[in-house]
């Protein structure tokens, strides 16, 4: 891990006059900043088991909405075992509202109404077992 120490300048004027130990000892005299090249590139499969196994283990609203958030954030569209993975997590904890956002969010995130169609006719058994519509079903 690199490290990386950004002085003020009130903190180099001191060091030049060797009363350093007095600025340092001020924390926002010193900002210390910690980078690693260290960084993976995930794969899609990766990614969808990871998703997969969080919303299979999510018992709250919070954590489920983090999840979603988390999930969604990505420069991709989710795939559809981690949408249904979201949408049991989301009848699990009782949440109705967020199941429909579910279908909101992935209709943003495909980006066209025939990619966002095929997410539903995948997803439509499951959607008739957790009883869950769409925002367009719903007629809102």
């Amino acid at each position: 891990m690199n490290r990386l120490v950004v002085v003020s300048r009130p903190l180099a004027a001191a060091a030049r006059h060797s009363t350093i130990r007095s600025a340092v000892a001020s924390r926002s005299a010193v900002q210390i900043r910690n980078y690693s090249s260290e960084h993976s590139e995930e794969s899609f499969e990766h990614f969808t088991e990871r998703f997969v196994k969080f919303f299979d283990n999510v018992d709250d609203v919070f954590e489920l909405q983090r999840g979603l958030n988390n999930a969604f954030g990505y420069d991709l569209v989710p795939a559809p075992s981690v949408i249904a993975a979201a949408l049991k997590a989301s009848r699990r904890v009782d949440d109705y509202a967020t199941a429909v956002r579910i279908f909101e969010g992935l209709k943003v995130k495909a980006g066209s109404d025939a990619l966002y169609k095929q997410y539903l006719e995948e997803l439509t058994p499951l959607k008739a077992e957790l009883g869950v519509q769409t925002k367009e079903e719903i007629g809102a």
